[in-house]
């Protein structure tokens, strides 16, 4: 039985969509880069973290996958196949927090609006049910 490790983002800026992404959702923080890694990184001609074309998001509490976001060469062109939904308790307010962080509202339903990240990758945000 397969299990879920990562979901992988294509990205034109890695690092950004890894901080929008950070701040978007509860639990989830950039991971951080040691000497080794930043050794590797300026040897594969990569200044540091803001360059680096994988960067990795990763569960704070080690519950729930980890978000990769790797450089591609191409704009994304044509809606996800797959996407994320999100929840919130307060639904205006974390509508008007994600669009101050960059997001942009694509549609707004009687129970959810989807939004886009600063990317364009298009997600939904759903009220906080219990």
């Amino acid at each position: 039985m397969a299990h879920l490790r990562d979901m992988v983002f294509d990205s034109a800026h890695p690092a950004s969509a890894a901080r929008f992404w950070a701040a978007t959702l509860d639990d989830y923080a950039v991971a951080p880069y040691d000497e080794a890694e930043l050794a590797r990184l300026r040897a594969l001609g990569f200044d540091g973290p803001e360059d680096d074309p994988t960067v990795l998001l990763e569960p704070v509490s080690g519950r729930g996958p980890r978000l990769w976001f790797q450089l591609v060469p191409e704009q994304k062109r044509v809606k996800n196949r797959v996407h994320l939904d999100v929840t919130a308790a307060d639904m205006e307010a974390e509508t008007l927090r994600l669009t101050d962080l960059g997001a942009t509202v694509r549609a707004r339903h009687a129970d959810h609006t989807v939004l886009a990240d600063p990317e364009g990758n298009e997600f939904c945000l759903f009220p906080l049910t219990a």
